[in-house]
């Protein structure tokens, strides 16, 4: 699917009844068309409406980068006393934001979730993980949506966005994963986070290497008194990092990854996060053995390649703006946005004629 199709599959509209604004959703939201919508649930909260319905009716297909902008949106109005309403036949959307915290910002049918004991670094359950919070049907469901095109993007992506929005204490999060008996970061929040995680390969030790090679979960309380990784412990502490709970990936028995949760603060993460880590890791252990089956290695890093493409693009663009307009990188991203809104046309598309533009200037200056 190429990028330009992807994006005519979305379309949001909005419109004002009653002192609410409501957008409507139409189509997939995936990692192509998530920051369109970004843009305009910011756009709504920006102008001060404080009442938002999200009107999913719609909607075709949502992954996770979907309902990180649903979480980031919820935040803001909770902050600034607002609503947000979500109308949805998808029960699934409803039973995500319960089980990552959010549900509580967003008025849906009740949930509950009861939460089990998970001891000190034993081996992740996938079977008790989904007991004790009642994931298993929601995110089957989640998952069986696109098998071919997004099982595996949609849970690497699932365990960054979500993770980092519903575990307390969390100041980043990444996924490291083996391939071709490699390890490596396929996702992580920030570049602070990849470095922790290079770290770790570079020097062959850390609580991401135990957890992706030992098959069990590790959790460094605090590394001012942590003794297990004397190499990388002072890298980690020298970057502002107090806590890290890694919790293993596993495939048919046998560990592929690490789901990585950082903090800035010690003894971050309550016996309630560190269950809900181990579940986020337990479903997309899940979901990357389903994938397996049908995807091979080529196949996925195409998938990959494209989503970072998309990004790129976006942050060229970005760049260009602050040279030629000597804008902040914000402003340079508020201006693509505005574009996009105010013409109705998708901020990729906007993004790429302006690094075309660039380029073509380059190109006459060297003739």
């Amino acid at each position: 699917m190429t990028a330009d199709r992807a994006l005519s599959d979305f379309s949001v509209s909005a419109s004002f009844t009653d002192g609410q604004v409501v957008l409507a959703l139409e189509g997939e939201v995936d990692v192509l068309s998530a920051p369109e919508f970004d843009a305009f649930f910011e756009t709504m909260i920006d102008r001060g409406h404080r009442s938002v319905v999200l009107d999913l009716a719609r909607l075709r297909f949502m992954d996770a980068s979907g309902l990180a902008v649903i979480a980031r949106g919820a935040n803001r109005l909770e902050v600034t006393g607002g609503t947000l309403t979500i109308r949805t036949p998808i029960a699934m959307i409803g039973r995500l934001l319960d089980i990552t915290g959010f549900a509580r910002l967003v008025q849906l049918g009740p949930g509950t979730s009861a939460y089990g004991h998970l001891g000190p670094e034993e081996l992740v359950a996938d079977g008790a993980a989904d007991h004790s919070y009642g994931m298993s049907k929601a995110m089957t469901k989640f998952a069986s949506i696109h098998t071919d095109d997004e099982l595996i993007d949609g849970a690497l992506r699932m365990a960054v966005s979500l993770a980092g929005a519903a575990v307390g204490g969390a100041d980043g999060v990444s996924v490291s994963l083996r391939r071709r008996g490699v390890l490596s970061t396929v996702a992580a929040t920030d570049q602070t986070i990849s470095t922790m995680d290079a770290n770790q390969y570079q020097t062959g030790e850390g609580p991401c290497v135990d957890a992706s090679t030992q098959g069990h979960w590790f959790h460094a309380e605090s590394l001012e008194n942590e003794t297990r990784w004397p190499v990388f412990t002072p890298r980690a502490r020298a970057l502002g990092i107090q806590a890290i709970l890694s919790s293993p990936l596993v495939v048919q028995e046998h560990p592929v990854g690490a789901l990585n949760i950082y903090s800035l603060t010690p003894s971050a993460f309550s016996i309630r996060d560190q269950e809900m880590a181990g579940a986020f890791a337990a479903r997309a252990s899940s979901l990357l053995g389903d994938a397996e089956a049908s995807q091979s290695d080529d196949d996925l890093s195409i998938r990959f390649q494209g989503a970072l493409r998309v990004r790129e693009v976006i942050a060229q663009a970005q760049g260009v703006l602050m040279e030629r307009e000597g804008v902040s990188e914000k402003d340079a991203y508020a201006a693509l946005r505005r574009y996009s809104l105010g013409n109705g046309r998708p901020l990729y598309e906007r993004a790429e004629n302006i690094v075309a533009s660039a380029r073509r200037s380059l190109t006459d200056a060297d003739g």
